[in-house]
């Protein structure tokens, strides 16, 4: 009866970072949407909605706490749960740094783009399936899909060294375009950190199916 109820309050668990990964992967969506066509009421809705993942954030840490100590976990559910409570604060982050890409988004909706925004969106549909995937793979406990996210990181940052070295070249040839190509090499930053938390993320999925830790987690 103490299992089943356990086993229960798991599921709730899932559940609850399953809607959180749906949030960041909207945020991250809709920021490099609002960079692409310039819409700054999208935008703002982003910057706002960033308090609802925070929000999510506090919730789901306080039902990991509530786990670790009203139950008495096994060495497998207290991995999986200590897991999840490393997990949030990624997810977390990630949800920030889409609300920042949203904020220079606006900065920049009355401006012309400086350059076709092709690799950008690119890069925001690859980080956001890496989020996806991390999060189904924990829930899944796929080790392959957590061990596929974290080879994946290798795409997002080939995307990233290639946006960088086309914004260089920009800055060399238009000084007046030097303020919108650094802005746009700051997003293009942040979505190549989103790409290090999705990573942060499914190590920690490793850790929580194998309890071996995977390398040396990223920082902010």
């Amino acid at each position: 009866m103490i299992r089943s109820k356990f086993d229960h309050q798991l599921q709730v668990l899932n559940n609850e970072l399953i809607e959180m990964g749906a949030l960041i992967e909207a945020a991250i969506a809709s920021s490099v949407k609002a960079l692409k066509e310039q819409d700054v009421e999208l935008a703002r809705h982003i910057v706002e909605e960033d308090a609802v993942i925070n929000r999510k954030e506090r919730d789901i840490e306080t039902m990991c706490l509530r786990l670790l100590l009203q139950q008495q976990p096994v060495a497998r559910d207290l991995r999986l749960i200590s897991a999840a409570l490393k997990m949030i604060t990624d997810m977390e982050r990630i949800g920030d740094q889409a609300a920042d890409i949203a904020e220079i988004s606006i900065f920049l909706a009355d401006k012309p783009h400086v350059k076709e925004l092709k690799d950008i969106p690119k890069m925001g549909e690859t980080t956001a399936k890496m989020v996806t995937q991390s999060i189904d793979a924990f829930v899944e406990k796929n080790l392959d899909l957590a061990l596929a996210v974290i080879a994946y990181d290798d795409v997002v940052d080939d995307l990233f060294t290639q946006i960088k070295l086309e914004l260089i070249d920009l800055i060399r040839e238009d000084k007046n375009a030097a303020q919108a190509a650094i802005d746009l090499m700051m997003i293009t930053k942040y979505l190549e950190r989103i790409g290090d938390h999705a990573v942060n993320v499914a190590e920690w999925v490793v850790f929580s199916i194998t309890g071996q830790h995977a390398k040396e987690k990223v920082g902010d």
